[in-house]
């Protein structure tokens, strides 16, 4: 048998499409991977819920899967867990921890009313001083409101209401808490006292420091795993836990972000931009920054867009069944087909653009009534051409973050990619060009979430001491992708109209969709 490390440790992320677990050595070795699906459930228009008790299941059965994997000696070296998650969630439980409902995620748009009328009350700007961005459907306040106001026989059974990696720390620990990091970006907590806003509960009507877990840093020891926790994972009774992260800042650590200049993105049903800045943003710019100190960068902004990877999946679904089976017939993996097809048609895909606000828009729009839309199809336009302008528009999504970000002072010199998406050469060729910045494609371990969850738990048990050091000796670049000139003359012409078009349509988007919602009534 080789050699045992003297420690190992665990990180998990609790995503909106999976739940994947790492067991690793203080090296960065892994020793054993596991993950499982989730799915998303459609209840009504705009409603998009997952369950608790899958989560509980999946976790339940990834650590009972890395567990067995490896040897005992090694499970009895693990000296911390951490677990991130998709974040805003809204998760009701009852004084027992348990759910009372399926889990809101930050998909569901249905609180649009109730997001307006916050506002409304607070004042716009007064709102976004107290909680230090922009109002969205995706954030808690709202979600709130209309569970108080929707489901009141549920709301008066609630203890607290939770995020998703604070339910499952609760399965591990029996601690009812939250992350500092996940609840700033929960939008209830007032950005300059790092409590919960009295302002906001008291418009909703709610006693947030009631309604809310107890906030702990992100590498505080919140608890330990329990005995019953450990008969149900195979985990060893009384191994620290960690409050953890939102997936969006344990992919800073996963990414290695240590130098200004040095931007990611991650990659998956939605994508996560982050640069660094030395400074923090002010609190009203349309994407704003988050305390990260690591190396010489003390802030992240961090932008989400919602429907990246989650623009080519709905292709598929929609329209793809001959892209299917004709990967079917080469035995070939149906991305790494869309990829060569996409990859064959010219920059600016013979005059198609694709807007990818299938579901709205967060950064840098926070317009939750955007649609996605396809402008400039004529009789002459193929499957293809499509498929490259979805490519295409994503990238442009991309772009328009980082302009925005270096209009409040960010640096892209480079952009680090992981995620699904990394896995796309094109994807990568055509942001690179888009940028006109290399893109540096990590290695497989280095970009995933799991990975950056094990970094904090090391962090937060004294496994690594210097944080900068431990980043820059484990996480590795695989494969660096410059600009291909010629597309990024075409993306430097096109890129305006990307802006203009978006803008030149959007009042007439939301009359047209209050319009449509009448005709179904």
């Amino acid at each position: 048998m080789s050699t045992l490390a003297e420690n190992y440790l665990i990180g998990m992320d609790l995503g909106t499409t999976n739940v994947k677990a790492i067991l690793m050595d203080e090296n960065g070795n892994v020793v054993a991977r596991a993950s499982r699906a989730n799915h998303l459930i459609f209840p009504g228009k705009s409603m998009v819920e997952q369950s608790a008790d899958e989560w509980w299941n999946n976790v339940r059965e990834i650590f009972q899967e890395i567990t067995s994997a490896a040897d005992r000696e090694i499970v009895n070296r693990v000296r911390g867990i951490s677990i991130s998650s998709q974040t805003v969630t809204m998760l009701p439980v009852d004084k027992e921890g348990r759910p009372l409902r399926n889990a809101m995620i930050w998909m569901d748009a249905r609180s649009a009313k109730e997001m307006h009328y916050i506002s409304l009350m607070l004042g716009h700007d007064h709102y976004v001083d107290i909680m230090g961005g922009q109002p969205d459907v995706a954030f808690l306040p709202n979600k709130l409101l209309w569970y108080k106001m929707q489901e009141t026989d549920l709301y008066l059974q609630t203890e607290k209401v939770m995020q998703a990696s604070s339910y499952i720390n609760f399965k591990l620990t029996g601690q009812m808490t939250t992350d500092l990091d996940q609840a700033v970006r929960t939008q209830c907590m007032d950005i300059n006292t790092l409590k919960w806003s009295k302002e906001i509960g008291d418009v909703i009507g709610i006693d947030l420091d009631k309604m809310l877990p107890e906030v702990h840093a992100v590498t505080d020891i919140i608890g330990y795993v329990t005995a019953e926790a450990a008969r149900e994972t195979g985990l060893l009774e009384g191994t620290p836990v960690t409050a953890g992260a939102s997936d969006a800042l344990t992919s800073v650590y996963a990414t290695g972000i240590t130098q200004l200049g040095e931007a990611c993105e991650s990659t998956g049903t939605s994508s996560l931009v982050f640069v660094g800045s030395p400074v923090k943003s002010a609190n009203d710019v349309p994407v704003v920054t988050k305390p990260y100190h690591v190396g010489n960068v003390s802030y992240i902004f961090d932008a989400p867009i919602s429907t990246s990877g989650a623009s080519l999946k709905w292709y598929l679904d929609t329209f793809g069944e001959p892209e299917k089976q004709k990967a079917a017939s080469l035995d070939k993996d149906v991305y790494t087909l869309m990829n060569e097809i996409a990859h064959e048609v010219p920059a600016g895909s013979n005059g198609t653009m694709f807007f990818p606000y299938l579901i709205g828009e967060r950064a840098p729009l926070w317009n939750s009534h955007a649609k996605g839309m396809f402008i400039g199809m004529s009789l002459d336009t193929t499957r293809a051409d499509i498929l490259r302008s979805i490519f295409e528009g994503t990238a442009y999504a991309v772009r328009h973050v980082v302009e925005t970000i270096k209009a409040s002072g960010g640096q892209v010199d480079c952009l680090r990619v992981t995620g699904g998406g990394a896995k796309s050469r094109t994807w990568s060729m055509i942001k690179a060009s888009m940028l006109r910045v290399p893109i540096m494609v990590l290695d497989e371990r280095s970009g995933d979430v799991p990975f950056g969850d094990c970094l904090i738990a090391g962090q937060a048990t004294g496994v690594y001491t210097d944080m900068t050091k431990t980043i820059e000796r484990l996480v590795h670049i695989k494969e660096e992708i410059q600009p291909v000139e010629a597309w990024a003359d075409v993306y430097d012409k096109l890129y305006p109209y990307y802006i203009s078009m978006y803008q030149d349509l959007d009042k007439d988007l939301l009359r047209y969709r209050n319009t449509w919602i009448e005709l179904t009534k």
